[in-house]
């Protein structure tokens, strides 16, 4: 008994040290070198994230910045995929975007044909305007850096698998494009021609025969999404949509400082109240649900912070008070199944025991249904509306994590620390319905 008291002493300092370290490091400033956190942990995705939690992406509606709304449409010379195309033209204007120092600007379709560009910390549109309406350029070179053919003698080009089950990007060219690749690779077999889009070097691949049929496979490349997203740059270079302007305006930053303290505040009070709540009710497990609700917060920053293509907005503060209270909601139906289980005379372990086995089904029931609301909108959603419904999947999976093992134990831990009172844990059950 003794050492059960002990290790449980132990494993809650830990946890309480981690909590408070973590917490003190998340106010005043945590320092993440490039790709810190990958390193500790590899399967996650890199980040270039410097600082937490300055580090926290945050949309335009929080730093302000320009947005522009563009309507597209396909060339009339053009046969090729519509959607190809598009998702050709996002890389593009992405692309083009991070090598003019825009890295942290955004691009995603609007609707069935519509695209939204946002550039936050950017107070003239016009340069973004022009920068954005500039056609892409591809170039074909030989060997000596002559251009012997541009993107628009090409029709298509798309990632395949190949007999082997490598990815390769598979072209073709119109009727002026096959002779003079005809004639370029029977005179370079064993040379290396490259592509060029908007005079950045895509590809340099290697010439094995003479192209006669204007049908040619490019292979080589490092990975499969390597290969579709050449092909998707070669496919716009080629057969740009054209974009038509829709609407254009900016953010103030002072707006966007403001809404953000404002947003916080509300969300800090809020917090302290709920806090307040689960004490007074359930004593000692509002105390552990308390507790579970901070390490939930700094979790769920700590990850929006190091995952790429996530940024914080008005709406995903909206999904992350919501995944607080769903973090709650879970913790109130597993102390009332305790609760039930110490009027029925049992021990306060095994209470919380059968209390986490009797409300697991409730729990992920009603966060695997708000899951699913939530994937429907980042899916079908654009703009504010799909970044609220990727920051509450984060939000509620979290707070599942943290409602099914982070309270799970810390109830296990503080009931082996010694031998509790009833009245300790909960207002709602005499000494005498418990033991």
């Amino acid at each position: 008994m003794k050492n059960a008291k002990t290790k449980a002493g132990i494993f809650l300092a830990v946890v309480l040290v981690l909590t408070i370290v973590l917490g003190a490091l998340g106010l005043g400033g945590l320092s993440l070198p490039p790709n810190g956190l990958y390193k500790l942990l590899p399967w996650l995705p890199t980040t270039d994230a410097a600082n937490w939690p300055e580090s926290l992406p945050l949309g335009l509606d929080l730093r302000g910045g320009v947005y522009v709304e563009y309507s597209a449409t396909r060339p009339e010379s053009s046969e090729a995929d519509f959607d190809s195309l598009m998702d050709g033209t996002i890389a593009v204007i992405q692309q083009r975007l991070t090598d003019k120092g825009y890295a942290e600007s955004t691009v995603q379709r609007l609707g069935s044909d519509g695209l939204r560009v946002e550039i936050p910390d950017v107070t003239d549109p016009n340069a973004i305007l022009e920068l954005i309406g500039e056609p892409a350029l591809l170039e074909f070179k030989t060997p000596d850096g002559q251009t012997f053919m541009t993107g628009d003698m090409i029709e298509t080009a798309a990632a395949v698998y190949d007999d082997y089950g490598e990815t390769v990007i598979q072209f073709k060219l119109n009727s002026q494009g096959v002779e003079i690749f005809k004639d370029v690779t029977a005179a370079n077999i064993g040379n290396q021609l490259s592509i060029y889009l908007d005079g950045e070097l895509l590809i340099s691949p290697t010439v094995n025969e003479t192209i006669t049929g204007g049908e040619g496979i490019i292979n080589g490349m490092e990975s499969a999404e390597e290969a579709y997203k050449i092909a998707s740059q070669i496919q716009s270079g080629a057969l740009p949509l054209v974009l038509t302007q829709q609407k254009v305006d900016t953010v103030s930053a002072t707006l966007g400082d403001d809404a953000l303290s404002t947003s916080v505040l509300a969300a800090v009070i809020g917090i302290v109240l709920i806090m307040a709540l689960m004490i007074g009710r359930y004593r000692l497990n509002g105390v552990v649900a308390s507790w579970a609700l901070v390490i939930y917060i700094i979790t769920l920053f700590l990850l929006i912070a190091n995952f790429p293509g996530i940024q914080l907005t008005l709406p995903g503060l909206a999904g992350i008070v919501l995944g607080i209270g769903m973090a709650v909601d879970a913790n109130v139906i597993i102390f009332e199944r305790f609760n039930e289980e110490v009027r029925r005379g049992r021990s306060l372990k095994a209470a919380t025991r059968a209390g986490f086995k009797n409300a697991a089904s409730a729990i992920i029931d009603a966060n695997v249904t708000t899951l699913i609301a939530a994937a429907v909108l980042s899916y079908f959603g654009t703009g504010s509306i799909q970044g609220f419904g990727i920051t509450l999947i984060l939000s509620v999976l979290v707070s599942m994590f943290t409602a099914v093992f982070v309270t799970n134990f810390l109830m296990k831990n503080i009931v082996s620390l010694r031998e509790w009172p009833v009245s300790a844990f909960t207002s709602g059950v005499s000494e005498k319905e418990g033991k």
